[in-house]
């Protein structure tokens, strides 16, 4: 999604007011002002007229009284290659002409890169793993890698008992049926969170009972817990929301102190820290997705830590069709087939093996982001708590829509500049399928959070420069509607 030829020039009789209209749509801070032949004449930037206007205050200045004369243009028959060394911090966007000079397209960064939300980094031993299976014909759920992969995820862990599985989702809903979490139960969570928390929670036949999330780190509000207890409370499921850590100690302790279970989903913060200490092991379970755009991948797949051994060995057993270990075809218990294949496992070894240099990439990539970001005006960017280390999933801000618009319309914008950026999630007691478990309930803080966070490009692969770029183009879109406030006053 690229701005077209159309969008991006204007007539040089044109006003002011229509420049800015047209630079305000196609999200690039310049169009190309064109003569009645269609030749480019010159070009004209929201800056140039943000000058113009403290000059004159008149929006019905023609254009080519502010735009630049002075502008770089090519032949549309020039290669790539001879353009991107014109492409810089200054130009950022060359129009192409025929042999007649009438322009017929135009060259810019946005149309030759674009910045993914995410995207795997498989540069490790994947392929000679996933080689070894095929080689061994040790493909589906038995093999060597699914054991390797698990005793490895405790170890980095420090402990706990790993059971993998074959997605997030079925890591939630194992540990739920693992600790007898069933019909007539209720389970608190949050109500800004991914479907899946609450999917799972309904699949296991309990009832999920929804509260506000806390403004600072978006996860579960323990202030809200306690008025949602009941006496068939069974469990909290905090959920360390786009990589950043609940406040532990204190549901921990409304959960010890009721006799409730804790089961932690880190499907967006494996390698996250609360007070020095990895999530994932400080309730009875944890729950860890490996889809394509988290911090390790398997493609599907998940993982479930236990505190307890006999908890992990009673999952095992349920995720593996509720077959006995000792006797082939008898099944004790009725189970799922939630297994994990050999080549998932062997795909998630070869990047656990490099977690330490991800997890290295996300703090940099932060930094960077809060560097560039930082005296960007309307941008409210993730908290930093010397209690906490965010491990940015992935890298989500909240905008004043005063000096940006619709949330939407930013993504929008982004997306024109080759940026790929996503809306925060729904809050659950939205949408349809949840509005029942809200209670009459009112989520001011999920529903804010929601309408104006976005979540920027976050892969590992990500450069400096790129970030930089991305930081350049908010600034950018900041800039026009401050032009369109200054004038609309």
């Amino acid at each position: 999604m690229i701005p077209t030829l159309e969008q991006m020039t204007i007539d040089h009789n044109s006003d002011l007011q229509a420049a800015l209209a047209a630079i305000d749509r196609n999200a690039q801070g310049i169009v190309f002002v064109v003569d009645e032949s269609n030749k480019p004449v010159g070009t004209l930037t929201d800056g140039d007229i943000r000058r113009t206007l403290l000059k004159t205050r008149s929006l019905d200045t023609l254009v080519h009284q502010a735009m630049n004369v002075d502008f770089v243009c090519k032949n549309a028959k020039t290669p790539d290659e001879e353009i991107l060394p014109l492409l810089d911090e200054k130009i950022k966007h060359v129009p192409l002409v025929d042999e007649a000079g009438v322009l017929v397209d135009y060259s810019s960064l946005n149309r030759i890169r674009r910045a993914p939300i995410m995207e795997p980094c498989l540069g490790g031993n994947e392929l000679a793993y996933v080689t070894d299976c095929i080689k061994s014909n040790w493909i589906s759920s038995q093999g060597k890698y699914v054991a390797k992969f698990e005793n490895q995820f405790s170890e980095f862990h420090g402990e706990g008992f790993a059971v993998s599985t074959s997605n997030g989702t079925c890591a939630l809903h194992l540990a739920l049926t693992a600790l007898g979490i069933g019909p007539g139960d209720e389970v608190i969570l949050p109500d800004l969170t991914f479907a899946a928390t609450a999917n799972a929670v309904i699949h296991a036949g309990a009832t999920p009972v929804f509260v506000d999330v806390s403004p600072d780190t978006w996860g579960i509000d323990p202030d809200k817990i306690e008025s949602a207890l009941t006496s068939n409370t069974r469990a909290l499921l905090p959920v360390h929301l786009y990589g950043h850590p609940c406040h532990m100690d204190r549901i921990v302790e409304i959960a010890r102190r009721r006799d409730l279970f804790v089961i932690e989903d880190c499907a967006e913060a494996m390698g996250a820290e609360y007070k020095g200490e990895k999530v994932g092991l400080f309730g009875d379970a944890a729950c860890f997705s490996f889809f394509g755009n988290k911090l390790i991948t398997t493609g599907e797949g998940g993982m479930v830590l236990f505190k307890q051994k006999t908890l992990g060995e009673k999952a095992k057993l349920l995720r593996d069709h509720g077959m006995s270990k000792e006797k082939r075809y008898w099944h004790p218990e009725v189970g799922f087939n939630y297994r994990m294949t050999n080549l998932q496992a062997a795909i998630g070894l070869a990047q656990l093996e490099q977690v330490e240099d991800f997890l290295a990439a996300k703090i940099k990539l932060a930094n960077a982001y809060e560097n560039v970001l930082k005296d960007c005006p309307g941008l409210e960017l993730p908290s930093a708590w010397d209690w906490a280390k965010n491990v940015c999933w992935l890298y989500t801000v909240r905008i004043d829509e005063t000096r940006f618009g619709g949330r939407d319309e930013v993504i929008e914008k982004l997306l024109l500049n080759g940026i790929d950026a996503r809306p925060v999630f729904y809050p659950l007691h939205c949408m349809p399928p949840y509005q029942k478990y809200a209670r009459g309930k009112t989520f001011p803080i999920s529903e804010a959070a929601s309408r104006t966070g976005l979540s920027l490009p976050s892969a590992v692969t990500l450069e400096l420069d790129e970030i930089a770029r991305i930081g350049e183009v908010l600034k950018r879109l900041q800039s026009v509607r401050d032009i369109k406030n200054m004038i609309a006053k």
